[in-house]
């Protein structure tokens, strides 16, 4: 810091020297101020040329023009040093300095309400030109401010200006005079050691935090932009004439051509404008460099990366970090023109920088203020709703937004104070408009701090119904727990022996499983803890800890080591543990991310090494989001924890980070995508859990976590909204909460990412009481049990909503629930599928979680008069039904699939495809390996004789069974997409293998009939070509005809002009009529589709069929999730990931339409990736993602409605006719067996048979159980229409007098036998011819009652058997 007194003692001899550099002949005539008449006096002659200064005079003259000043105007300072020691100057200009204040930082303290500008210079060192400009623009200003200029007088007491001549001095004092080319690191471009500036920031499409050590100028420049709250800012370069304006680079990082575009992409195109047209070579857009004549920038502006591509330049760094609005401006062609052409120079950019300072005032401004107090609210956010960059306001709640001229609606939000939002404010050219905000504090937070509060008024809000409560903090305990002593670093190997090795020492409480594997296979390891590790305890919450989601991020790795140790040490003794584990099932997944665990560096405070997945993908915005659709492929660690978390109940949850010490809660973005508070229906709750972590941790509850990295950044009591922190689309946190019953938070651990080694200890000392009270939390709200009345079995999934509170939760397989609440009284519903919904009201206190148990009785228990109910009426006396009924419940079950494939006794996975000959063989081969549950026939050829194989799978291969489901997979419809075909092949084999070593699988094998049809088309899979995820190669098959367009509804009348390959499974698999259900298996989407694929005004059944898909869907890691995420569709959105066919790709002729039009079996399809034919290297994470979905399809056919249907005298009757609801229509088989899938609820059934009297019943039908129903015909009580009594005694009166005739008739042909014999011959010839009439009428009369039975069907184009459109 320089002192008016040296400066006025160097003055004698500086004054004629700046006059001499600085004045313009205009300016050289007597002025109002003392100071500069007594300059003018000693100045050299009026006229003399501008000049370059070295560091050394350039500082004196600095100096001295502060000294000669108006008071109050100018302040030198250097905010820093260059890597030799030069001093990093900076020179403010603004009117109304006060004296500088020791505790002021260098500069001194912003003034309220005036916007703060820089303009910096000479960052490269050959590029010099804004040396001289800066500093006669200094020298202008302080003249027409003190000769009373209008123009300057306004601009300096409404701004804040800083000018820093030369960022890198040590560079120029190496560059040449007149090197217009540049030279280089010899030619002084960078600094001492050898580093440009301008590709040393941090960048937010780069890879890695820079090493500012290099950099001594960079690191000091962006320490004093941090201390400010600069608005706009001028980075001046030389090279080319042009305005250059963010963003500098691309995700892509291509040399050029790319335009990478801001959210604030007009105003800096504005602002570039606004410098460019005021400049005379600028603004025509053709700077004429030498050498590059033909570049040409429209309107004297480009787009940074559109131009060439910068990482870590400076003006990015201002807008992304530090909310400044920067442009680069280069100034002349020539780097570094010679010192006869600053004049020129110097009248070329002048009004350009002065227009370009004056529009830090365009946009809007004002001031946040507290509406009881009045005081102003330091670090408010303001958003601009459309605009996805948000700034905040200053020390005194002052703000500035820069806006082009429009109308908008301008938010100001600030932690633990009601938002409020101006609407349709208008922003006209010129000045700002000014906009204030009033804004209401919330309730206040608890335990206040008087006073941290006082100093810094921001309560954290809190929603109905009650305040949240502080919990004073846990009394020490008389026990001293044993603490971890394992304080290190544990790469993967490390971290899995210590995982084994703690599994392998407390077996009794501990159980180690793995959710799936990363991208370079690294097993993402869980270990559960708990009394009964492995079983699900009704009633007991599960609880979850993830860290390391971020590689980088390795302090929450360690600290969950750490609890793993500390809980297996101490239970059985430690009181607190024990019944922490006895009470709760713990799951604890140290590292999400073990691939970018090893590519971090110890040490790393900042960096991005390491952060994301081994394919660079951000696991934390790599989850479907409820307000962008997140185009990032689903990464494998991605899918793992999807299913992972869907396939256990969980209730709380952290996610553990690093970078920062704060707990965040959802929501962490919003619909607009700005930083703005996204409240959840659930706030008041997940800020107690937030506040019961926090309050725990001593420093991050005084809310200033990390003053040296972000000095401004304040979080009341240790929490904030994620989305008003900073917006994180695809985040986990937020998935947790719409896509499961799960309460997760983000809790950032501390400022460095990957401390050192001894640091750790440090960490556990800070966080041990958190982590244990936070567990704790899971015990909070209500839970209990949801109970069916009739059997007081639990319901799944009946839902518990809470009135006010829009956020369900759903029960798990025992009917038991957990909500969690804050303390109130609460009106809870519970409700069900064909139940009635139940009512309570419910007091919660902070004392722990209140049971309230519920008991649904089902609707519509009432018997219709005359008319049958019949309820889930299994076979109970046989115990093996009542066994496999438990298996298919048990099946059904949130996780029952899950624990299937854990006990299997080893799965397969696909590694290649096979072509038709290595199809063939594998199928002959599981035919011969397993002869007593396999068969396989072929289905008939291809056109180019290639058989279509058929695989069934059995106890009883190739016997009929009609009292058992039969369900068929068939894929290879389209050869080129092939995928289908492999998943079958290794499903089959999955099935085989485990037979007699899994009981579940053998189970299912026992009660099902399989059948497997690999490849509808293998003449087309022949062709089509690995790799080809949008080929049409081989989609057809050898006649060119796609085949689900074949199937046409008129078949049998031309059967004849039919594919071989359609023919082959129509007569040979689908007019058997003999299926429950259907799975076709296709590809290029992730979704399921069902019928109709043609165009159709209703879809009978259509619940059904939907329930079936959703059931696929449900049971997928993400395609419920409604977004394929295609690339030729990438906005694709697809609710539940399920969809009517002829709504999707509406077509006539599909092999779906036919099943259930003619073969009376619903089929769906599957669409099982977005690729026709992905890379084999695909196959294994294809068949993880499908396999449980394929096998919920072997346990939804077990369910819907079994019947049997026999007449009184015990005798089954076929071929009665079964109608469902009233349209769907189905027959009884062979023992009068039949079989229907129906959606869960309530369903009417009427049967009928000839001869027998119609009945119906009602059955309900079960989600996860089969239904049961046993029809018992009683003998028609009517014939012809009319009473049977009428009927019979009519008949015999009938008979009676037959009789009596033939004997007249007789006794008089008897008496007249010999008289008359060639009379009584005709007579019997007659007779004869009569009978043989009486016989033909008798056929007629048969075939009229039982035509409307037997009718060709083919006579209409679109007559539906399955859907009954009689």
């Amino acid at each position: 810091m320089a002192s008016a007194a040296r400066g006025l003692r160097a003055m004698p001899r500086l004054l004629p020297l700046l006059c001499a550099l600085l004045l313009p002949p205009s300016l050289q005539s007597p002025a109002r101020s003392p100071h500069i008449k007594k300059a003018e006096a000693a100045a050299a002659a009026p006229g003399e040329a501008l000049r370059y200064l070295h560091s050394a005079e350039l500082g004196e003259a600095l100096r001295a023009l502060e000294a000669m000043a108006p008071p109050g105007l100018v302040r030198l300072f250097s905010i820093g040093e260059s890597v030799e020691k030069r001093p990093l100057w900076v020179l403010r200009l603004t009117a109304g300095l006060g004296p500088e204040r020791p505790d002021e930082p260098p500069g001194g303290a912003a003034l309220p309400g005036r916007p703060q500008v820089k303009l910096v210079g000479n960052m490269h060192g050959d590029e010099p030109l804004a040396r001289p400009l800066l500093l006669r623009l200094a020298w202008e200003l302080v003249l027409g401010w003190a000769g009373g200029d209008e123009r300057i007088v306004r601009l300096l007491n409404t701004t804040d200006l800083y000018l820093l001549p030369s960022l890198n001095p040590d560079g120029f004092e190496r560059a040449r005079e007149g090197d217009c080319g540049g030279g280089g690191a010899e030619g002084g471009r960078e600094n001492s050691r050898g580093r440009d500036l301008n590709r040393s920031f941090p960048d937010q499409f780069g890879d890695a935090e820079p090493n500012l050590e290099p950099v001594p100028e960079v690191k000091a420049l962006i320490d004093w932009m941090r201390r400010n709250r600069f608005l706009l800012s001028g980075n001046l370069h030389g090279g080319s004439v042009v305005a250059s304006y963010p963003y500098d680079d691309s995700p892509t990082h291509r040399l050029t051509g790319v335009y990478s575009k801001s959210a604030d992409d007009e105003v800096f195109k504005y602002l570039a404008k606004a410098y460019a047209s005021h400049h005379p070579i600028m603004r025509t857009g053709k700077p004429n460099c030498p050498g590059e004549e033909a570049e040409t920038f429209p309107d004297g502006i480009t787009n940074g990366a559109q131009w060439y591509d910068v990482e870590g330049g400076m003006q990015d760094y201002n807008y992304v970090w530090a909310n400044c609005f920067e442009i680069t401006l280069e100034l002349s062609c020539c780097k570094y023109p010679p010192t006869s052409e600053l004049p020129k120079e110097w009248e070329n950019n002048r009004e350009s920088l002065l227009t370009f300072i004056e529009k830090v005032h365009i946009g809007v401004k004002g001031f946040v203020r507290d509406a009881v107090t009045g005081a102003g609210l330091e670090n408010a956010t303001i958003a601009v709703a459309g605009i996805a960059h948000n700034i905040t306001a200053g020390r005194f709640g002052d703000y500035h937004r820069l806006l082009v001229p429009g109308t908008y609606n301008v938010t100001a939000f600030v932690m633990g104070y009601t938002p409020v939002t101006k609407e349709n404010i208008e922003v006209k050219e010129g000045d700002a408009t000014e906009v204030n905000f009033s804004l209401q504090p919330s309730v206040m937070p608890p335990a206040p701090n008087v006073t941290q509060l006082t100093a810094a008024p921001a309560p954290v809000t809190a929603i109905t119904p009650t305040p949240v409560q502080a919990e004073g903090p846990s009394p020490s305990p008389a026990h001293e727990p044993i603490q971890p002593v394992d304080f290190r670093h544990h790469h993967f190997s490390d971290m899995e022996i210590f995982l084994r090795r703690y599994a392998n020492e407390y077996p009794g409480i501990t159980r180690l499983y793995s959710v799936g594997k990363s991208v370079e296979l690294r097993e993402l390891y869980v270990m559960e803890i708990s009394d009964n590790p492995g079983v699900h305890e009704a009633g007991e919450p599960e609880f979850k800890y993830i860290g390391n989601m971020h590689g980088n991020e390795v302090v929450g790795r360690e600290l969950l080591l750490n609890l793993i140790e500390y809980l297996c040490k101490n239970f059985g003794t430690d009181p607190e543990v024990t019944d922490l584990v006895q009470s709760t099932r713990i799951h604890i997944m140290p590292s999400m991310n073990p691939d970018g665990y090893e590519k971090s560096q110890e040490g790393d405070k900042a960096g991005t090494i390491g952060r994301n997945n081994s394919n660079n993908y951000d696991l934390n915005r790599n989850f479907p989001d409820q307000f962008v659709h997140v185009t990032d492929p689903p990464q494998p660690e991605t899918r793992a924890v999807m299913a992972w978390l869907q396939s256990y109940p969980f209730v709380l949850s952290a996610n553990l980070h690093g970078g920062s010490l704060v707990v965040n809660y959802p929501f962490d973005d919003d619909e607009q995508g700005i930083a703005i508070y996204s409240k959840s229906p659930d706030d008041a709750v997940f800020q107690k859990l937030a506040l019961a972590y926090s309050k725990e941790n001593a420093k991050m509850y005084q809310g200033s976590p990390c003053k040296d990295m972000y000095p401004t950044e304040y979080f009341p009591h240790g929490i904030t909204n994620g989305a008003q922190w900073y917006n994180v689309p695809g985040g986990m946190q937020d998935w947790n909460y719409l896509h499961t019953n799960c309460f997760e938070v983000t809790i950032e651990l501390g400022c460095v990412k990957y401390p050192k080694a001894e640091e750790l200890p440090k960490y556990w000392a800070q966080n041990r009481r958190s982590l244990l009270q936070f567990m704790k939390q899971v015990h909070q709200g209500v839970w209990g049990f949801v109970l069916d009345a009739v059997d007081k079995r639990g319901i799944l999934n009946a839902t518990i909503s809470v009135a006010d509170i829009n956020h369900p939760v759903t029960t798990y397989k025992d009917g038991d629930f957990w909500r969690l609440l804050v303390p109130g009284m609460y009106k809870i519903t519970a409700s069900a599928r064909g139940y009635d919904p139940l009512t309570k009201v419910v007091e919660v206190d902070s004392k722990g979680g209140v049971q309230v148990n519920f008991t649904l009785s089902r609707t519509d228990s009432k018997v219709e008069e005359g008319k049958v109910l019949v309820l889930n009426t299994p076979d109970t006396s046989n115990p093996n039904e009542k066994e496999f009924e438990t298996l298919i419940k048990d099946l059904s079950a949130e996780n029952g699939l899950e624990r299937l494939l854990l006990t299997s006794s080893r799965d397969v996975t696909p590694y290649r495809y096979r072509p038709y000959k290595d199809l063939s063989e594998f199928l002959r081969g599981l035919y011969l390996n397993y002869p007593h549950i396999t068969n396989l026939t072929s289905l008939g050829q291809s056109v180019e004789f290639r058989q279509i194989w058929s695989l069934e799978i059995s106890n009883k291969p190739n016997e009929s069974e009609p009292e058992e489901p039969k369900i068929r997979f068939v894929a290879g419809i389209h050869g080129n997409a092939p995928v289908g075909t492999e998943l079958l092949l290794t499903l089959a084999e999955f099935l085989c293998m485990n037979y007699k070593k899994n009981d579940a699988i053998t189970k299912l094998i026992d009660r099902t009939r399989i059948v497997i049809v690999p490849s509808l088309n293998p003449d087309g899979r022949e062709v089509a070509q690995e790799r080809g995820c949008t080929s049409k190669i081989g989609q057809t098959n050898a006649h060119g005809r796609d085949l689900d367009t074949d199937f046409t509804s008129n078949y049998t009348r031309y059967s004849a002009a039919r594919e071989p390959e359609t023919k082959a499974i129509v007569e040979n698999l689908i007019l058997k009529h003999d299926f429950s259900l259907s799975v076709a298996l296709d590809g290029g989407s992730l979704l399921v589709t069902y019928p109709y694929d043609k165009p159709t005004q209703s879809v009978e059944n259509k619940e059904t069929l939907k329930h079936l898909a959703s059931v696929y869907a449900n049971n997928h890691p993400v395609m419920h999730l409604g977004q394929p995420g295609c690339p030729n569709k990438s906005d694709e959105n697809i609710p539940g990931g399920v969809i009517r066919g002829s709504e999707w790709h509406s077509h006539l002729g599909s092999m779906k339409d036919f099943s259930v039009t003619f073969g009376q079996c619903p089929e769906i399809t599957v669409y099982t990736g977005c690729c026709y034919f992905p890379s084999a290297g695909q196959l294994p994470s294809l068949w993880a993602d499908h396999r449980k979905s394929l096998l919920s399809m072997l346990v939804e056919v077990h369910k819907g409605v079994h019947g049997i249907v026999q007449d009184k005298s015990g005798r089954a009757i076929s071929k009665a006719t079964i109608v469902l609801n009233e349209g769907l229509r189905v027959y009884t088989k062979e023992g009068g067996y039949f079989h229907v899938l129906l959606a869960p609820g309530y369903h009417s059934i009427d049967a009928t048979a000839s001869g027998y009297q119609q009945k119906h019943v009602k059955v309900f039908v079960r989600d996860d159980a089969p239904s049961s129903v046993f029809i018992v015909f009683d003998t028609e009580n009517r014939i012809f229409g009319l009473p049977r009594e009428l009927v019979i005694t009519v008949a015999g009166a009938s008979m009676s007098a037959l009789v009596l005739t033939a004997c007249i008739i007789w006794c008089v042909c008897s008496i007249k036998s010999n008289r008359h014999k060639d009379g009584f011959h005709r007579l019997r010839q007659h007779h004869d011819d009569y009978e043989d009439e009486i016989r033909m009428m008798s056929t007629g009369s048969k075939k009229s009652l039982l035509s409307h039975e037997f009718q060709d069907e083919t006579d209409t184009e679109e007559e539906t058997l399955y859907s009954s459109k009689h």
